[in-house]
């Protein structure tokens, strides 16, 4: 019996480790498809969980969330955060910074926006891009607030264009397009030039397209640590001219080529608009402007919300190694170009709960003092991201499609003149 029972250890560790069951067990395991299984049914649960905290009754939404200041929804997904160990958006590597970001993407999307068509492009023979048609059969729909999505003023916050309803912006009589070839926006993802792709800023570009009647034109760049400053910059640069080249065979319009983009992607568009070709409009969500100057706004709010003090040092490290401050080049810090005559009109949007609130308005003023027709106001309630909370928050989803009724405006003008 014991020769017999010997026997079998003996060939059973002869055999193909393959054959053994814990060899199995791990073999099934480090399948990328079991893996993928995983994570899908995690973000299917927690898809269920937001769902169901979305549906609290407001009331409920605004005790769970703990800050009246703040947009409710917003206010209870930033709790719900700090309760699953979540701090801000970095997580320690720019792998899985990306990882979380583009986790944090799919949890927040809803249904896609509606455009008339997506596909994928090569961006001056190197940079995968993605293209997003408008409906040349709908007119670009105006946003209306929704009343449960207001969220009360601050009193110690000084009024600078605040908007904290879609009702309190003008609206010039300019019909929206209607016939020839729409405008193109270059589009520039934030993520503080280490994190986010196509896909994180998937939904933005469509609510953009769709809403402002434009053409969009997304950019997949260059991201550090692997590709640090100017590496980015160039993207853009080439990004820029590529578009302004090849409009017409996009189907739009190549007299009117505006950038975009939110944080580090705003970064990128406003310095664009300092390298030929000039676009004709700049849109600037949250922009990240700075690296040199402390600004009030980033010790106020440099820990709690979604963009922390500690992930703007991760970003800075990584875009800018060995960066000492000195001296400052606008490539990277826009705010401290000695001159800004001559940029195309600009559309600055800050949020009130954001780090880089202060240094967005700032920019805004120097823009203005250079002679720039700027249109600038801040989204109250809102932190840092808040573009990428559309499916989360209605105040969100009603705050972008506001930037995208001013870019439809300032291109229609731009047309006529």
């Amino acid at each position: 019996m014991y020769r017999n029972a010997i026997g079998r250890v003996v060939r059973s560790s002869h055999a193909p480790p393959h054959s053994h069951p814990m060899w199995t067990l791990r073999a099934m395991l480090s399948r990328p498809t079991c893996i993928e299984r995983g994570h899908r049914v995690i973000r299917r649960v927690e898809s269920l969980m937001l769902r169901w905290l979305l549906a609290l009754p407001l009331p409920v939404q605004r005790f769970i969330g703990g800050r009246p200041s703040l947009d409710p929804a917003v206010a209870m997904l930033l709790r719900v955060q700090r309760w699953r160990g979540i701090h801000g958006l970095t997580a320690g590597t720019a792998a899985r910074t990306r990882s979380r970001t583009r986790s944090s993407a799919a949890l927040m999307s809803g249904a896609p926006t509606v455009v008339a068509a997506v596909r994928s492009v090569t961006i001056a023979d190197r940079l995968p891009g993605r293209h997003y048609m408008p409906r040349a059969d709908a007119a670009p729909q105006r946003a209306a607030v929704p009343q449960r999505a207001a969220v009360p003023q601050r009193a110690a916050v000084p009024q600078r264009d605040v908007v904290p309803h879609s009702d309190a912006l003008p609206r010039p009589d300019v019909p929206p397009q209607a016939a020839g070839a729409a405008p193109l926006l270059v589009y520039f993802h934030g993520g503080g030039f280490v994190a986010g792709d196509l896909d994180t800023h998937d939904e933005i570009c469509r609510l953009l397209c769709a809403h402002a009647g434009v053409h969009v034109l997304a950019v997949d760049y260059a991201l550090a640590p692997e590709h640090p400053f100017p590496a980015a910059v160039h993207d853009a640069r080439d990004t820029v001219l590529w578009a302004v080249s090849h409009a017409s065979s996009l189907g739009a319009d190549p007299a009117r080529v505006a950038v975009g983009g939110d944080s580090a992607g705003a970064n990128l568009a406003t310095v664009a608009c300092h390298l030929p070709p000039a676009p004709v409009a700049q849109v600037l969500v949250y922009p990240l402007l700075d690296h040199v100057g402390i600004w009030p706004s980033r010790l106020l709010f440099a820990d709690g919300l979604l963009l922390t003090a500690a992930d703007l040092a991760f970003f800075r490290d990584s875009y800018l190694p060995g960066f000492t401050g000195s001296p400052p080049d606008f490539r990277h810090s826009p705010l401290r170009a000695a001159d800004l005559t001559g940029l195309p009109p600009a559309i600055v949007v800050t949020a009130s709960h954001d780090p880089l609130r202060d240094e967005g308005e700032a920019y805004a003023d120097r823009l203005r003092a250079a002679g720039v027709p700027v249109r600038s106001w801040r989204v109250e309630g809102m932190p840092h991201a808040f573009m990428n909370l559309t499916a989360v928050s209605d105040a969100a989803r009603c705050a972008v499609l506001e930037i995208a009724e001013a870019l439809r405006l300032q291109l229609a003008a731009d047309r006529h003149d």
